[in-house]
């Protein structure tokens, strides 16, 4: 900082020395002075010292405001305006009056970008809602005409609909999925199986058949947001495997005791330097480009939901024959722990 300072003030540096070489050089040229070269000497050491003590003590004095601010910055607490330092010139206190400015500004566009995005969310979740009320009646008449082989085939299209739906509507609670977090004891397996019911119109198009653990496994984790997904892993399984191939829910309990479970799928795998990017908003893939109803959102929710509620999301593939993504929850809820 000392650099800079006296970068900043060179022109004044400049302007001293100037005047000290003119003074000597006059007093030197002027045959009236009498003067000896050592006193010249002596005088320049005692303006130059004199000089350099009042550089210093300006230094310190006027860059006290910058460096309370540089430790201010390195902190940077929540806070901030309540440790702003303490000003003397006026340039600082103006400094300070429009840091303060700036963050009311700043805190009343912010606001409004909440209000107007918490305004967006319930505008959706409404739609949402009322959409869900024609596709209950629907599904009320797919049910009762089953026999029908071209309701069946209404049926899988009906599913797709609904999925997208239902994802629309975790979309809008997922920025507040804090306030929607209620952790317990649950049977993840048994969740599995229940969404895997809640695909089987569109598992029967394709002929995939299911392979369930067979034994439970107890986790305590937020059942609805297990659930969300867990759908997204199983609809991405669904979508990407072969007409008649085998999608199968494993379990796992590691050396440390974290409990996973395992959605392995037959599909076309996923190219290892794919991998990095498979939660990534929008990245769809090779596999994706081939399947058009691809939209990059599945994984990319699936993973910001597992973030927030506490648990790991992995996924495995070769590249080539099939994808396994992993669910793995902690020992102690982590998330959970956050809040206590």
């Amino acid at each position: 900082m000392l650099r800079i300072y006296i970068v900043d003030r060179k022109s004044w540096i400049a302007l001293f020395l100037g005047s000290l070489l003119l003074t000597d050089l006059l007093l030197f040229l002027d045959q009236g002075f009498a003067i000896n070269p050592v006193s010249v000497g002596y005088l320049n050491v005692l303006l130059l010292s004199i000089f350099i003590v009042f550089v210093i003590w300006r230094y310190r004095k006027e860059t006290a405001y910058t460096r309370s601010l540089s430790r201010l910055l390195e902190e940077l607490p929540d806070d901030w305006q309540e440790g702003l330092p303490s000003t003397i010139f006026h340039q600082d206190a103006m400094t300070s009056e429009l840091l303060q400015h700036v963050d009311a500004s700043y805190r009343k566009q912010m606001a409004k970008m909440r209000e107007f995005v918490q305004s967006e969310q319930n505008d959706t979740a409404a739609w949402v809602h009322e959409v869900k009320a024609p596709l209950t009646a629907m599904k009320l008449l797919i049910d009762a005409n089953r026999k029908i082989p071209e309701f069946r085939k209404i049926e899988a299209e009906w599913l797709r609909v609904h999925l997208l739906i239902d994802q629309q509507l975790y979309i809008s609670r997922l920025p507040s999925l804090e306030a929607d977090y209620v952790v317990e004891q649950a049977d993840i397996v048994r969740i599995a199986a229940e969404e895997v019911r809640q695909l089987m119109p569109w598992c029967l198009e394709k002929n995939i058949a299911f392979e369930i653990a067979e034994e439970s496994l107890e986790v305590v984790t937020d059942q609805k947001w297990s659930r969300f997904i867990l759908r997204q892993l199983l609809t991405n399984a669904v979508k990407y495997s072969p007409p008649g191939g085998t999608i199968a829910l494993q379990t796992s309990v590691d050396e440390t005791g974290h409990l996973s479970i395992i959605v392995a799928d037959e599909g076309p795998g996923i190219p290892a330097h794919e991998m990095p990017r498979i939660f990534d908003r929008g990245f769809t893939g090779s596999a994706g480009r081939i399947q058009h109803a691809a939209t990059g959102l599945g994984l990319y929710l699936a993973k910001q939901a597992a973030d927030k509620i506490g648990v790991r999301l992995d996924g495995q593939s070769d590249g080539s024959t099939g994808t396994q993504m992993v669910i793995t929850f902690s020992v102690e809820n982590e998330f959970d722990a956050t809040r206590k």
